[in-house]
């Protein structure tokens, strides 16, 4: 049995994001810091998203409980493929909906983010596209997690936060631009 805390799964992250950063600035022969600052909302999209989506919501006696790999455990995967069947499994309608709201608005920063650090998301349907893989992407590493249910429904919900972020964006956009031809 492995467990992994939040904090190490955060310390994984930076590391990973810091080395990332540096062979591109050594690749690069430069460091851009207006680029770095606006990188550094996609890395605070990917921390708070990963404590969303891998650690339980409750915590016990004031600590996140950690994520749990056990290989006696792990066999089947938890999925469900079938739409909306598991949206509303709660006994209490008030979990129901902090379901919904939960999944939905936590890729409302990623869907405004993504098309402003990322020029090459130029198009709706690119970035509906990367909004609905990264979701994806997330469903497919919880699968080995046996506390973790990887759901078609948490998909559908977070590429529908991805697209109401990303038409946060296409109104401001359209807003500014407006604004500067006054």
């Amino acid at each position: 049995m492995i467990k992994i805390t939040y904090p190490e799964m955060l310390l994984a992250i930076s590391a990973m994001w810091i080395a990332v950063r540096a062979f591109f600035a050594v690749k690069n022969k430069k460091f851009d810091i207006k680029r770095e600052l606006q990188l550094i909302l996609v890395y605070v999209c990917l921390i708070v998203i990963a404590r969303i989506t891998f650690f339980p919501m409750r915590k016990v006696d004031g600590v996140i409980q950690p994520l749990v790999f056990d290989s006696a455990n792990a066999f089947p995967f938890r999925i469900n493929l079938i739409p909306l069947v598991n949206l509303f499994d709660y006994d209490i309608m008030s979990e129901a909906i902090i379901n919904f709201v939960g999944n939905t608005t936590m890729f409302i920063p990623v869907g405004i983010i993504w098309p402003i650090v990322f020029k090459e998301l130029d198009t709706p349907f690119k970035t509906i596209a990367a909004g609905a893989g990264f979701s994806l992407l997330i469903e497919i590493l919880q699968l080995p997690f046996f506390d973790r249910v990887s759901d078609i429904d948490d998909l559908l919900l977070n590429t529908l936060g991805f697209m109401a972020g990303y038409g946060i964006y296409r109104l401001a956009k359209l807003l500014k631009v407006k604004k500067e031809t006054k």
